[in-house]
């Protein structure tokens, strides 16, 4: 009750901080640790990963040299998220699904990424890039605000201890159909390209990597329908990228990492 209470309180104070932007982000978050413990959100994380085993039947690569090339790739990136936010037990995934381009994280620090992104960037850096973004989610607790926001308090801390499976098995849908109740917004979006810029570069990649894979999707926007998947999700705008492309530009980001023949290597590989 008293952790509910305290975070009435911090909701408050979000809405009267109102336009000032770096406040309002703050205390969400603190209303997202007041609400959700960083233990319920590891307990929540892992009642998604078993629905999307056992219900939505998602396959995993078994290929270890795939599996190990995708976490050596991001454990830069997540030990300078940890800086940011302690504590965070990472677990990476990889979804074998080459038709499909997506990548999504889990409270508790769950990351998915589909064999269809590795095939669709170009290098390393790009890959880096929306795995540093998809932390940055995480970092920002995005998806605790936006599950709260959706189910409510008492549905989610039910589904975290595994005593509301039909709210887990919604969320889980959603995070494997893009649903649109879990669509992170656009703040939340700007602060995970944010922090995605910074880790990617805390990792020595360049941070421009995710600009480059912004500008590939929106190329091929409406071309392609597998593309659409992390778009549906993570939709891009000239304004976004542009944003992006200012913030890596004055906070003098600057990484020269590309890796595109060891990203080269990994898709040779999974085409066989």
């Amino acid at each position: 009750m008293k952790r509910i209470l305290s975070a009435v309180v911090v909701f408050a104070m979000a809405g009267a901080l109102g336009g000032c932007a770096a406040q309002r982000i703050a205390a969400e978050k603190a209303v997202a640790a007041a609400v959700i413990t960083d233990e319920q959100e590891a307990q929540l994380g892992l009642q998604v990963k078993k629905e999307l085993e056992q219900k939505e039947k998602v396959q995993y690569v078994e290929d270890t040299e795939v599996v190990e090339y995708v976490r050596k790739v991001s454990t830069p990136i997540l030990q300078a998220a940890n800086r940011e936010r302690k504590g965070v037990k990472w677990k990476i995934n990889v979804i074998d699904d080459p038709k499909t381009v997506n990548a999504f994280a889990t409270p508790g620090g769950y990351l998915y990424v589909y064999t269809g992104l590795l095939l669709t960037a170009d290098n390393e850096a790009e890959l880096a890039g929306v795995m540093a973004h998809e932390a940055g989610h995480v970092v920002g607790r995005h998806s605790a605000r936006a599950m709260v926001q959706a189910y409510g308090l008492n549905a989610v801390a039910e589904a975290a201890l595994g005593k509301n499976p039909g709210t887990v098995g919604q969320i889980a849908r959603q995070f494997v159909g893009g649903g649109a109740q879990l669509a992170h917004g656009r703040s939340q979006e700007t602060e995970a390209d944010e922090y995605g810029a910074r880790y990617a570069t805390a990792a020595k990649y360049d941070p421009r990597g995710l600009v480059s894979f912004f500008r590939k999707l929106q190329a091929k926007e409406g071309q392609v329908p597998e593309l659409m998947k992390w778009l549906s999700t993570h939709p891009t705008s000239a304004e976004r990228v542009k944003h992006l492309e200012q913030y890596i530009a004055e906070q003098k980001l600057r990484g020269s990492e590309l890796g595109a023949d060891r990203l080269a290597a990994i898709k040779a590989k999974l085409k066989r």
